[in-house]
């Protein structure tokens, strides 16, 4: 008989969870709330937000960082029944986006049924069988839990109706902050595994050009509110700092158009002794101030592109 105890068993370590990166859009109906949900996510402001539709004309990318994941979150214009070029072109871009993602989060508002718009919508995820849908029910903080608990279960049986099952089925509020946390949790498990693929830090690829414009173009909308919110376009002609300017002292030097359709909107959109204009300046270049870091000189005019949304022409030189 051994006198030798037995020896201990070596100590296995868990092997730590694979980095995951990848992408994931929000869609839904123009207005249910995707932009305000990706800044969220994100934790500052990457995509303009309004109370009027279609407000997003572009994909806007914001990355999330985290130690066990990069998620790269696409907002995308609101899906619609286009009545021009313009909106033809957006439902392009919303319709490219989803073929290249690697989750779908639907976005559907808490207060408000389930309408036709994101039946139509729902029918389209239900064609792309192999990426996982997420619905994601917003603006939580506008109802009671009773009314919450039928959205759950109107979303939970649209998905069964057409045949398919969501991955997940998550109410958050974004402006509230709640369980926005918890949606980039279950976002990150079905993005597959893989490095970052921006650098850390980098909260956005939009170009910052791009972004002033529609900063510009967020503070033109407050304005206007139902007048013209479709007809309003900006692009940033010159952007660059002053030159002879004191080292310490910088001024970034931006000048921008305003375009609107008609020169009857000219009036709309400037104001009473130019005081809308001013306005829009003033708000416009606190927000860009913040965005870059550094003091602005803002010039704006307003020019007519007669009926651009409707003009390919047009369209390509506003950059649609």
């Amino acid at each position: 008989m051994s006198d030798r105890s037995p020896s201990p068993r070596p100590v296995t370590q868990a092997e730590p969870a694979p980095h995951r990166s990848g992408f994931a859009c929000f869609v839904g109906r123009p207005n249910a709330g995707k932009s305000t949900l990706t800044n969220a996510l994100v934790g500052t402001k990457v995509a303009i937000t309004s109370n009027r539709p279609q407000t997003t004309r572009h994909t806007v990318r914001g990355i999330v960082h985290r130690p066990d994941a990069q998620l790269v979150l696409v907002d995308t214009p609101g899906l619609h029944k286009p009545r021009t070029l313009l909106g033809e072109r957006l439902n392009d871009v919303v319709r490219t986006t989803w073929a290249e993602v690697d989750v779908i989060g639907f976005c559907l508002p808490a207060d408000q049924r389930i309408g036709p718009g994101d039946r139509y919508i729902a029918k389209e995820l239900a064609a792309m069988k192999r990426t996982p849908k997420v619905a994601v029910v917003t603006k939580t903080d506008l109802v009671d839990s009773r009314a919450l608990a039928e959205q759950l279960v109107s979303v939970d049986r649209l998905g069964r109706e057409l045949g398919f099952e969501w991955a997940e089925i998550v109410p958050v509020s974004a402006t509230a902050g709640d369980q926005v946390g918890l949606l980039a949790d279950l976002l990150v498990p079905l993005l597959p595994e893989g490095p970052p693929l921006y650098p850390d830090g980098d909260l956005t690829d939009e170009p910052e050009q791009v972004m002033v414009a529609e900063l510009i173009r967020e503070a033109a909308l407050e304005g206007v509110r139902d007048e013209l919110p479709h007809s309003i376009a900006v692009v940033v002609e010159e952007m660059g700092p002053r030159e002879g300017r004191p080292e310490g002292r910088p001024l970034l030097d931006i000048h921008a158009n305003v375009f609107i359709e008609r020169p009857s909107q000219k009036g709309i959109v400037i104001g009473p002794k130019g005081s809308r204009l001013k306005e829009v300046g003033t708000k416009s270049r606190k927000q860009i101030e913040a965005l870059l870091g550094t003091p602005v000189y803002l010039d704006l005019h307003v020019k007519v592109a007669k009926d651009w949304q409707r003009d390919p022409k047009q369209l390509r030189r506003l950059g649609f």
